[in-house]
């Protein structure tokens, strides 16, 4: 406690009253002892009181500074997450598109099936599924391309096959048994012309005679 003693003042100034008695002395020390109580006890709720404006202050520059922090964050994490939802859209959009041009142009593969070519027509059959053949691999060779070049900006590997320039390289994709039908095929109207021609040849050189 201070050194100041209001108790002692208040005793000093009345000693020199006539007629103050030890009761009225006791009494006034008395209150003067109730009002140091009462001041200490405002002095520790005003301290209190300031240390509660002092924490809702931090709070309220916490607050502040959070606030501002997370809304520069998810304002800027909107628009890259906008920007990526954008991208991912296209690209999703253009692997629907290739994988609906690769179905077709399977369905188209899958349906070449030399044992069904009529011979006479057998040129004209082949040339037709030779250019299948070619509208496909030009179609996969594209669109190959493009998902590859999408894949390097993002850093991401399409593991997509490589094609072949030519058909040297590719693969035999019949038989030797269903060439050789094929070969027949070819060979087989000029066959039967050849006869044709050589027992009309024979029947015309027997009446001659």
């Amino acid at each position: 406690m201070p050194e100041f003693r209001p108790t002692e003042q208040m005793l000093e100034l009345n000693e020199d009253d006539e007629g103050v008695t030890t009761e009225q002395i006791d009494s006034q020390v008395q209150k003067a002892q109730e009002q140091l109580l009462q001041l200490k006890r405002q002095q520790e709720q005003i301290e209190k009181q300031k240390r509660e404006l002092e924490e809702l202050g931090r709070r309220q520059e916490e607050l502040d500074r959070g606030r501002a922090e997370m809304t520069d964050k998810l304002t800027r994490s909107l628009v890259v997450l906008e920007r990526e939802a954008y991208d991912a859209q296209k690209k999703m959009e253009q692997l629907r598109a290739t994988r609906e041009s690769f179905g077709q142009h399977l369905d188209l593969l899958e349906s070449i099936d030399p044992k069904t070519w009529n011979p006479s027509d057998l040129t004209k059959e082949l040339s037709r599924a030779l250019s299948t053949v070619d509208d496909a691999r030009t179609e996969y060779s594209q669109q190959r391309s493009r998902l590859q070049a999408s894949s390097n900006e993002e850093h991401h590997e399409m593991p997509l096959p490589a094609t072949s320039s030519g058909y040297e390289t590719a693969a035999p994709s019949q038989t030797f048994a269903q060439w050789l039908q094929i070969g027949l095929a070819f060979t087989l109207p000029l066959i039967i012309s050849g006869l044709i021609a050589l027992v009309i040849f024979l029947s015309m050189t027997r009446s001659g005679r």
